[in-house]
């Protein structure tokens, strides 16, 4: 499981042969959701602006995603449901832009879904309806360390908090979105230290040493992303000791100890809801 990017932001690829020859997933939609894998593709470009979309960026850093759904108020199912629910689900949301027709796509990156909003706007034949826009914030903006300085809190509430993390919120701006999102992520991190009490939940070995505030040194791992990166769910998130980490993402047998833990942990947290 050698840690490598799948894309590379910025470079141009062709939608037919590098990304649906390879993962699957319907070549039309924008919202594109192959089976059996961790990925959901997600394609922004000028001719969505028949229907009523317009993604962009805005001055939060945030990118406006548009979601799918020719006529009638918008709905959260199929692909809409899909990027909602990606944390719960323990997938990647993969943000490509459309060149125009025979000019591929270019690759902008790995985000994640900071929260929903609902906007007015016009169907094809220019009806009002109302249309679904979910604020993606890029994962590197979310890959910030611990929060410092937080008071204790017991067990369930810290998985209370980390289950929260998972529902994209409702928040009147995006930059309120981002902020609260990034607060909520550090709850999944906290939640999954602190589940494992000190014991990596690879090898069930005593962590190697403490920090300097005297707490054990684990590592979060996320065991459905190409990279450790960002928010997750914390049905897809171990904590494990940095040689089992190394191991997990370079070893010979790395394949085979994270999906043990992947069972491992289906059996502590049970199924995503």
């Amino acid at each position: 499981m050698e840690e490598r990017p799948l894309f590379e932001v910025g470079k141009v690829y062709s939608r037919s042969r590098d990304i649906h020859d390879v993962y699957g997933g319907g070549r039309q939609s924008g919202i594109s959701t192959p089976k059996d894998q961790p990925l959901i593709f997600l394609f922004t470009g000028g001719s969505g602006e028949q229907y009523g979309y317009q993604d962009g960026w805005d001055a939060d850093g945030v990118f406006l995603y548009c979601g799918e759904g020719q006529r009638g108020d918008m709905e959260f199912t199929r692909g809409n449901r899909a990027i909602r629910d990606h944390a719960a689900e323990g997938k990647d949301l993969l943000l490509f832009q459309s060149l125009g027709k025979g000019q591929g796509v270019r690759y902008l990156g790995n985000f994640a879904c900071a929260g929903t909003v609902h906007r007015p706007g016009a169907d094809r034949e220019g009806r009002q309806r109302r249309l679904i826009v979910f604020q993606l914030v890029p994962q590197e903006d979310l890959a910030g360390p611990e929060t410092a300085g937080a008071p204790p809190r017991s067990l369930d509430a810290l998985r209370v908090a980390a289950y929260r993390a998972a529902t994209p919120s409702s928040a009147a701006t995006s930059g309120a979105a981002k902020r609260s999102y990034y607060e909520r992520s550090q709850a999944v991190r906290q939640y999954v230290l602190a589940r494992a009490a000190g014991v990596c939940e690879s090898c069930n070995q005593p962590a190697p040493f403490k920090r300097s505030d005297g707490s054990p040194y684990l590592e979060p791992h996320h065991i459905r992303r190409v990279s450790d990166g960002g928010p997750d769910h914390p049905r897809w998130v171990a904590a494990i000791c940095p040689n089992c980490h190394r191991e997990v993402h370079f070893g010979a047998a790395g394949t085979v100890k994270n999906e043990a833990l992947g069972v491992r942990l289906g059996e502590v947290e049970g199924e995503p809801r």
